[in-house]
């Protein structure tokens, strides 16, 4: 039988792929010459970035980094590109980089504030990735106790006798949640808060009596820069997720007392400015606490910031528990499990998913916001700019300052942004 001509007997090999549609060449094709409206939005956004390179570049191209003063830099370009020529004076941050990142932090106890830095990433570690070792979550539970100590000094007893609160409160709650869960709840947040209040500086006092161990105290004056940005940022990152997720659940609850308290909180909190909460901590704190008792004002500052941030936590997360559709909580009850165990199993790590996003935004907020700290005579790295400013050597920079703080919070928050959008590839489920 003859072969017909249009039927093929044999399979053509592989071929590769037009030019035109892979690599660089076609991403620049379809993202940016897709159509004549894209390609004059092309045109115009090089024109842009030309211009603002032409402009910018040369002030960089010229910058100084050794230099004793303003006028200094200023004399050093004139001599190396010519009268009139303008650059930037990174000098200044050569010399005071130091003071925007810790402040008035003692320069012989630096090794203090970068030891807590890397603990802290090591703390994180198992919090973050799964595949860091879980023993470590051990670490990371005391981490705040470490952190305090080593930042503010004093004997080491206080932050173990604070730690020993924590453990009396979560041992009342195992004994007591067995007889009634609602009991048990209480006595968690009751025998910390008694045991703290009355018997946390006894015990610490009398046994750094007999065994004394600690170091240099310093106090809140000292602080300043990032350090006290990103001490008041991870304190109230760290503590207001916890809480949000309690007020949460709280304001979901079927108790009219719990509910009308966590509604009462939350919409209190979030209807006043931070700024405000931060004078209270600041100024009228004081007055509501008996004669002669000494309150640190970063620490009025970080429990302000938290409650403030818990607030609106608790609404990002109630969203994403009215998200899950109804029948994950009826998988829960039909599986047996009690109340914390559903959440804990079954809800919250859903919710906690879909809230993700807003969660993380919460973050960044809350950490750019501790520059509303100056405002209460605390030094943040904007008010150490402005005090750089003032000084006579370097009155008159401007640009170099401002460029370097921002620099700073970029990369802060853009980590855990990045961070965020890791851990929602990592959890998602639907692989459309």
């Amino acid at each position: 039988m003859a072969e017909t001509s249009y039927v093929r007997s044999a399979m053509l090999a592989p071929q590769k792929p037009p030019a035109s549609e892979t690599g660089a060449v076609h991403w620049v094709r379809a993202n940016l010459l897709s159509s004549w409206g894209n390609i004059a939005l092309t045109i115009l956004s090089v024109y842009v970035i030309y211009v603002i390179v032409a402009t910018i570049g040369p002030w960089f191209y010229r910058s100084v980094w050794t230099a004793g003063s303003l006028e200094e830099c200023r004399q050093i370009i004139a001599e190396t590109w010519g009268e009139g020529k303008r650059g930037a004076c990174f000098a200044v941050i050569a010399e005071r980089w130091q003071q925007i990142l810790f402040g008035f932090y003692p320069k012989e106890l630096y090794w203090r504030p970068t030891l807590t830095l890397v603990l802290m990433l090591v703390a994180l570690g198992p919090i973050l990735f799964s595949w860091v070792p879980k023993q470590i979550l051990w670490f990371s539970i005391t981490f705040p106790a470490v952190a305090f100590w080593l930042l503010w000094g004093g004997s080491v007893w206080l932050p173990v006798m604070i730690l020993v609160g924590f453990a009396s409160g979560f041992a009342a709650f195992r004994v007591i949640s067995n007889v009634n869960g609602l009991a048990g709840a209480l006595s968690a947040a009751l025998v910390p808060v008694l045991w703290w209040v009355f018997l946390c500086n006894p015990a610490a006092e009398l046994v750094q009596s007999v065994l004394p161990i600690g170091l240099v105290e310093l106090g809140s004056d000292q602080f300043g820069g990032f350090l006290l940005s990103t001490v008041i940022g991870v304190s109230g990152i760290t503590f207001s997720l916890p809480l949000g997720i309690l007020l949460a659940l709280g304001r979901q609850s079927d108790l009219l007392i719990v509910k009308s308290f966590c509604v009462a909180f939350i919409e209190g909190f979030r209807g006043v400015p931070l700024i405000t909460l931060l004078f209270v901590a600041s100024l009228l704190l004081n007055y509501f606490l008996p004669p002669g008792t000494t309150f640190d004002v970063i620490l009025r500052v970080i429990i302000m910031v938290t409650i403030f941030s818990a607030a609106y936590m608790a609404e990002v997360i109630r969203g994403g528990l009215a998200a899950l559709p109804r029948g994950q909580y009826e998988a829960a009850d039909a599986l047996g499990l009690d109340y914390w165990k559903a959440q804990r199993l079954i809800i919250m790590p859903q919710a906690l998913k879909v809230s993700i996003p807003g969660i993380v935004g919460n973050f960044i907020g809350l950490f750019k916001d501790t520059t509303l700290v100056s405002f209460i005579s605390l030094s943040d790295p904007m008010q150490l700019v402005s005090a750089i400013r003032a000084n006579q050597e370097w009155n008159g920079i401007y640009w170099e300052l401002f460029i370097f703080v921002g620099l700073l919070f970029f990369i802060f928050c853009f980590s855990m942004s990045r961070y965020s959008m890791y851990l929602e590839n990592k959890l998602k489920t639907d692989h459309h």
